[in-house]
């Protein structure tokens, strides 16, 4: 996968793909695109969507830290996951608005 960043319908499609039961998640994951939707790359997408086939309660733990990638799919545990996770977190720490 490559670091060029991805086009409107990719993106699109992203958003679309990352919808979720869990409205926790899509908390999250709202967060995250809020942040981050201008500089995603085709590697970022694809990490993503690696994680969106996890389970609603799966991806909740990974968010709060409650359990690890090695712990739920070993197979995730690779450096594009882990960054695309560790983004994803950093959202939840942040507010969403910060004041100025």
């Amino acid at each position: 996968m490559s670091d060029q960043l991805i086009d409107e319908r990719e993106l699109s499609k992203l958003k679309w793909r990352c919808r979720r039961g869990l409205l926790e998640n899509d908390l999250f994951i709202e967060r995250f695109f809020k942040r981050f939707e201008l500089r995603l790359t085709h590697r970022q997408s694809a990490a993503l969507s690696a994680l969106m086939d996890l389970g609603d309660n799966d991806l909740l733990d990974l968010h709060l830290s409650r359990k690890s990638l090695a712990q739920i799919n070993p197979e995730l545990d690779r450096a594009d996951v882990v960054e695309v996770l560790s983004m994803l977190k950093e959202t939840a720490e942040r507010p969403l608005y910060e004041a100025s």
